[in-house]
């Protein structure tokens, strides 16, 4: 499945090993998976997947902020959110988006990445797989 698709991380080593694995899951380019705010700036995406880990409405950084706000629908047609941390956080994330201009993805994906991050296991990869499928799925 050949889909223009590129995964942002502002987390801990547990997202960004979960971009990875869904980087080689749905065989993306080599340059799929970046840090936010990106080397390579987006343009005209099809969907980009956000990992954040933010607390709260004050949670998310400077740079997130910046960059989300900046994610107009030309960059990004659809935007996803893998969130370690709260309800609050993802819907401070999902208000920026909006008004940037870019259509977001309504289910969010909730990820504890713990303390010291690691590699995510067996289920929390099929969950992820599984989220990745729907968002897909449902593209606008």
């Amino acid at each position: 499945m050949a889909i223009k698709m590129r995964i942002l991380c502002a987390s801990k080593k547990k997202l960004q090993n979960l971009a990875n694995d869904i980087k080689v899951k749905y065989d993306l380019a080599f340059n799929a998976v970046d840090v936010i705010p990106p080397a390579y700036p987006c343009d005209k995406e099809r969907i980009v997947i956000l990992a954040v880990s933010a607390k709260g409405t004050n949670g998310l950084s400077d740079s997130v902020r910046r960059f989300c706000g900046e994610l107009t629908k030309a960059r990004a047609q659809n935007v996803a959110l893998v969130i370690d941390g709260d309800e609050a956080a993802a819907n401070a994330v999902k208000a920026i988006l909006t008004e940037a201009g870019t259509n977001v993805i309504d289910e969010v994906l909730y990820m504890k990445a713990g303390l010291f991050g690691g590699k995510p296991n067996a289920q929390e990869l099929e969950t992820a797989y599984a989220w990745v499928d729907r968002v897909i799925a449902n593209l606008k």
